[in-house]
């Protein structure tokens, strides 16, 4: 259920990636680059809205605030189905964004109000993994869409994805905050919670760290469908070249669960992400070299992501582990640093796509240094390194 509500963002953004082309089409977009905008509008309405959303979770509890968002994210569904020009279609887009982020700050939220520490990056390990197979599926439940019906239905099947899964966690999920341990909603506990994250090294440190990396990600995402038809001529089979990057991450996932209590967060995230700029890099001066060939391109490409796969769960772990008493404010806080700011830093490189793959490859490259060294202050150069701990799967 936990990765059902992750997974309403990862739906919304890339089931309609193999319908980009003919919404810019059926609206005469002039800039083919606009198109992103379908994209992007939504990760942007996603992201501030989560700092609302952490402390009304943890004021009223999660169920309520979930409720609320899961509506809101089906009405603009079927909202964006209605639309009748591109930017009623941008506007639905951003406040279904800002719907969904409720569901993601409560997914995370329930998850640190039950595990801490390494339990909690092993259970968010896990949780990505089912996560992450609606990258692979998305765009290819898109693409069957187009076959039968116009690109309208894409955001039918979203709102309509949305109704069932809050009937499910209507009749299933059980609140995880107990009224006692509730806070208030005033300017001084709002505030306090956000001030706490300030407070905490290690918090703001890997928070700002997964905003850069993830930057990487929203990028790769607005770019690939011009990317891989453009660069590589793939058009029909597109759903499936992304789908085979996604499958990377997947097991990048699932590998992270089994090894993160062996080896710890920071040692596996650490090697992750000096492999991660490392092989962004060489990718870089090989398709400068050789040429642009997708053979040579796509496996190294996956791999590079199938690192990243180490990363996110991990950087989540550590960021929430010293803010367990405002668990929903945590979340919130985190969540709109690695969307907002990601997806501002994304966008800016997605926006340089000049029809090769230059542009992404140097964004990918410089934002691993970038991480890399956000991470070494925050550790006072000690990486690598995990201190000892106890068993810590569960909070409480």
């Amino acid at each position: 259920m936990i990765a059902s509500l992750m997974a309403l963002n990862a739906l919304a953004i890339d089931i309609m990636l193999p319908a980009l082309r003919q919404i810019a089409t059926d609206f005469v977009v002039s800039d083919p680059n606009d198109q992103q905008l379908v994209i992007l509008a939504y990760v942007l309405g996603f992201g501030a809205p989560q700092l609302v959303w952490g402390p009304l979770a943890d004021r009223f509890g999660r169920r309520a605030v979930v409720f609320v968002a899961l509506l809101g994210y089906s009405i603009m569904g079927f909202g964006a189905f209605a639309a009748e020009s591109f930017h009623q279609l941008l506007a639905m887009r951003f406040i279904q964004g800002v719907f969904a982020a409720g569901c993601r700050v409560v997914a995370v939220a329930v998850v640190r109000d039950v595990y801490k520490g390494r339990g909690m990056a092993q259970v968010m390990s896990l949780v990505m993994t089912v996560f992450m197979v609606v990258p692979i599926t998305s765009p290819m439940v898109g693409q069957a869409v187009l076959y039968f019906a116009q690109w309208e239905m894409v955001f039918g099947v979203l709102g309509s994805v949305g109704l069932a899964l809050l009937a499910w966690t209507f009749f299933r999920l059980e609140e995880t905050l107990p009224s006692e341990q509730r806070t208030q909603l005033d300017v001084r506990g709002i505030f306090g919670g956000y001030l706490a994250i300030l407070r905490s090294r290690t918090s703001l440190g890997y928070m700002l760290a997964g905003g850069v990396i993830f930057g990487s990600l929203f990028s790769y995402i607005a770019v690939s469908e011009q990317l891989f038809r453009e660069v590589f001529g793939i058009t029909d089979t597109f759903a499936f070249w992304f789908a085979g990057v996604a499958i990377m991450l997947t097991a990048a996932s699932y590998m992270n669960s089994r090894l993160v209590r062996r080896f710890g967060m920071r040692r596996l995230s650490h090697m992750a992400l000096v492999g991660f700029t490392t092989l962004a890099a060489l990718l870089l001066v090989l398709m400068r070299v050789v040429g642009e060939e997708i053979w040579l391109f796509f496996p190294i490409f996956a791999s590079t992501f199938g690192l990243f796969g180490l990363l996110g769960a991990n950087f989540n772990a550590l960021a929430m582990e010293p803010l367990g008493k405002s668990a929903g404010s945590a979340s919130a806080a985190y969540g709109f640093v690695t969307t907002t700011g990601a997806a501002a830093i994304g966008g800016a490189i997605a926006n340089t796509y000049d029809g090769t793959t230059t542009p992404l490859l140097l964004g990918f490259t410089g934002l691993g240094l970038t991480c890399l060294s956000i991470i070494a202050i925050t550790e006072r150069g000690r990486l690598f390194v995990d201190p000892p701990e106890e068993d810590d799967a569960m909070a409480g």
